[in-house]
């Protein structure tokens, strides 16, 4: 028999029977739908992540001194004095991975302007900063080694800090605040990054000279972490390996001695919570998957059904020399023409579905054309794997059994 026939013979059958090809589709097209929304939901939420996390400096690269929890247990005061301004002065020199690098400390506190306060927090930096974690001075401008030279009360305020002190938005460069009674001069304002993936604010951030916020603030000569920024994101991973080693020989740390700092990179960040989000992704598609099953089972049930309604279309095929392959075949073509109708249908609800997700929850979503393309092939598959067993049933009728069916 041919193609052609087998096809306008399924359509036929399906034709007649609307309503119940229909329910047969919707497990189909729901899970269908279901796989492209998820996916999309859960692309779009990876991308959002390293589009956000790369926007903060996605070649940065923090050391931080070896103090802080350990297994539930707060380390002694020794252990957070492990980064001073000579390691800083050793990174620079030594360093060839590193393209900027600032030292950060920093504390937190009330902001305050005439009758408006703020809690906020206060960074202790140099002019390098604004390089290694991609900010830029909207107006005025950033700390300059003199600054620090001199440790220069003069502050670089962010955007939410801005709104907040200067409740009628006039211009704040030269206007003094204060920050826990300690009066700093504004000479820049950043411009806006918005929050974090985590919801931190950005631009609620105060930078000050470190050497002011270390006498002035901290009383304090050692240094609460490092930021540097790697040459490249491809070197990232070697930039960390190679300031592990310079500090473990600054700090005459032998072989068996753990280290007493600590080294972050925004890219090994970036590769963790990209995992976790695919990992989650996987699993919302899994549980999607569910209703594919669901739905090839109910093309079974009723093809097997259909079989049986129509035992004496087969008997009479048959007898009017219809061959058992055809007979296979016709029934396996209309499974696999309700599949791939369920699936092109479904496909088109997936679309829709991401669209109303990302416009009226303001999720990110991001459709990619493999997703597009695994359903579709799933479809084929389950029309043809949960089709064969009732078409396999119906071409081993026999003939005059057929007939006299009633």
């Amino acid at each position: 028999m041919r193609t052609l026939d087998l096809l306008l013979i399924a359509l036929k059958a399906l034709r007649l029977n609307k309503t119940k090809a229909f329910l047969t589709m919707l497990g189909i097209i729901i899970g269908v739908a279901s796989v492209i929304t998820m996916l999309a939901i859960g692309e779009g939420s990876k991308a959002s992540i390293k589009k956000q996390l790369s926007g903060m400096g996605a070649n940065m690269i923090t050391v931080r001194p070896g103090a802080g929890m350990r297994g539930g247990v707060r380390m002694d005061m020794s252990s957070s004095q492990t980064l001073t301004l000579e390691d800083l002065a050793t990174i620079k020199e030594k360093a060839k991975l590193i393209t900027n690098i600032s030292p950060q400390v920093d504390a937190n506190g009330q902001a305050i302007n005439g009758a408006n306060n703020w809690p906020t927090s206060i960074y202790g930096v140099t002019p390098e900063y604004l390089a290694v974690r991609m900010l830029t001075v909207k107006k005025g401008t950033m700390i300059n080694s003199t600054d620090v030279a001199i440790a220069g009360k003069v502050v670089v305020i962010g955007q939410t800090v801005y709104k907040n002190l200067f409740k009628n938005l006039e211009d704040p460069i030269g206007k003094t605040i204060r920050f826990n009674k300690i009066p700093f001069k504004v000479i820049g304002l950043l411009a806006s990054k918005g929050e974090t993936t985590f919801g931190q604010d950005q631009d609620d951030i105060i930078l000050a000279p470190y050497t002011a916020v270390q006498k002035r603030i901290l009383a304090t000569t050692y240094l609460q972490s490092i930021v540097a920024s790697a040459r490249s994101e491809e070197v990232a991973e070697n930039a960390v390996t190679e300031l592990t080693n310079i500090l473990r020989k600054s700090h005459k740390l032998s072989n068996k001695t753990e280290d007493d700092f600590n080294i972050f990179s925004q890219q090994e960040m970036i590769t963790t919570i990209s995992s976790t989000s695919e990992m989650l992704t996987v699993l919302l598609v899994a549980i999607a998957g569910i209703s594919l099953l669901v739905g090839g089972i109910g093309i079974m049930n009723i093809m097997y059904v259909s079989v049986k309604e129509r035992t004496r279309e087969v008997g009479l095929r048959m007898a009017l020399g219809g061959r058992g392959i055809d007979i296979l075949l016709q029934f396996l073509t209309e499974a696999v023409l309700i599949s791939i109708t369920g699936g092109v249908i479904g496909i088109a609800v997936g679309l829709g579905a991401t669209e109303i997700v990302a416009r009226v929850f303001n999720w990110p979503t991001c459709i990619t054309f493999y997703s597009i393309v695994i359903s579709f092939a799933v479809c084929t598959i389950t029309g043809i794997f949960f089709g064969w067993y009732p078409a396999r049933k119906a071409a081993d009728l026999d003939p005059i059994t057929a007939l006299r069916y009633e």
